[in-house]
């Protein structure tokens, strides 16, 4: 594989518009399942002023007093919290890391910086690129993509970025480098979309110490093969969202639960001759292949990431304390899925075109045609003036 060089374009060269992580600021509004966010609400707005002052977990950024606008999209309280006792927002789905979807309480007063500018482009059109974390050395793909809003967390290393694939809602507007579409159209003599872009950044990008690096490549037969192995590994990856359907493996190679899992399962480990994965004393899932028990992510296995997220002892007296008494069924049903999405993609990954050999299009080349740098517009969130929000204690606010 080509070392990354300066002369190799960034993905901040391609997709100008990124926001950064959210910062959630107490880990109790995110849970793997609806009905613990509604626990830990009704906890919390029934406490008293100290109690309810230390459930909350107050932070410079967020306390019961603060006064916020609601989120875009979001139909929740903007009084303060010290006076909330209404019912539990509605959870929405968010990518809490790479391959682990939760729910979170998507309430402005929770959350300490929750990005407005993505969840004002949050639809059914949207789709999410998030660069993963640069270590040296490490395992694991550059970019993974997703339809469900992500809060950009990385397993180890630095986060990266988010960057939607378009700027307005409805599909509008793609997030695009102007004029790079219609050069590469030129150089490949065919259509190139906007969702062609981030489907070859799956397959080619690579992280590096400036950034995710996404080489072009001057064949066109390359760029093909690529955006359409691309394109494969994005509808693995969104798990049926936007119109796909749900990923599966073929038959006789589906994992199964072959032996129950236990009520409170303590550790998960992996039988290499039988193809299994022994989720804590006695359960027991097979077949799953041994791609999907490596499959990393900054260096960090996934199932294991996943796994302890649901396992791992909180402090007793604190909303992160309230959870499942037993592991659910849900739970079981998603882990299945999760090793499907594993395998799959790193079936995917193996074919991943070797580059070393291959002309590319250089960033000198891109500042020629006058495509690089982007405009300092296409580095900052486009105007949406097309719906209300409501500001703190119920204002109107102005956008």
């Amino acid at each position: 594989m080509r070392p990354v060089t300066d002369d190799v374009p960034l993905l901040d060269d391609l997709m100008p518009w990124s926001v950064a992580p959210l910062r959630l600021g107490r880990p109790w509004v995110v849970a793997p399942d609806v009905r613990t966010l509604r626990a830990r609400w009704d906890a919390l707005v029934a406490a008293g002023d100290g109690e309810r002052e230390a459930l909350f977990r107050p932070t410079r950024a967020r306390t019961l007093t603060s006064s916020v606008a609601a989120l875009p999209g979001q139909r929740t309280g903007t009084a303060r919290l010290a006076r909330e006792a209404g019912p539990c927002p509605r959870p929405v789905r968010l990518a809490h890391g790479p391959y682990d979807e939760q729910w979170l309480l998507p309430d402005h007063r929770l959350l300490d910086a929750a990005r407005p500018e993505l969840w004002r482009v949050a639809d059914e059109r949207q789709l999410f690129a998030v660069e993963q974390g640069y270590v040296p050395q490490a395992a694991g793909p550059g970019l993974l993509v997703t339809a469900a809003l992500p809060d950009g967390r990385s397993p180890a290393g630095r986060p990266g970025r988010i960057r939607p694939l378009y700027r307005r809602p409805g599909g509008r507007e793609p997030n695009v480098t102007p004029g790079l579409l219609e050069l590469l159209r030129g150089r490949y003599g065919t259509g190139v979309d906007p969702e062609d872009l981030p489907a070859w950044a799956l397959v080619a990008a690579r992280p590096s110490p400036a950034g995710c690096a996404v080489p072009l490549p001057a064949d066109p037969a390359v760029w093909a093969a690529g955006v359409a192995l691309g394109r494969r590994m994005r509808d693995v990856q969104l798990r049926g969202a936007r119109g796909g359907e749900r990923p599966r493996l073929p038959g006789g190679r589906r994992p199964y639960v072959r032996a129950a899992l236990p009520a409170r399962p303590e550790g998960l480990a992996y039988d290499v001759d039988g193809e299994a994965l022994l989720v804590g004393d006695g359960g027991r899932i097979s077949p799953v292949p041994a791609g999907a028990w490596e499959y990393r992510v900054g260096g960090v296995r996934v199932l294991e990431l996943w796994f302890e997220r649901r396992v791992a002892p909180a402090e007793p007296g604190t909303l992160e304390a309230i959870r499942p008494a037993a592991w659910p069924q849900e739970w079981t049903s998603e882990l299945l899925e999760l090793i499907t999405v594993l395998a799959l993609q790193a079936q995917l990954e193996a074919d991943r075109p070797d580059l070393s050999g291959t002309a590319l299009l250089t960033r000198a080349e891109l500042r020629a045609a006058a495509v690089l740098p982007p405009p300092g517009a296409a580095r900052r969130p486009a105007s949406v003036l097309d719906r209300e929000e409501e500001g703190p204690e119920g204002q109107l606010a102005l956008l």
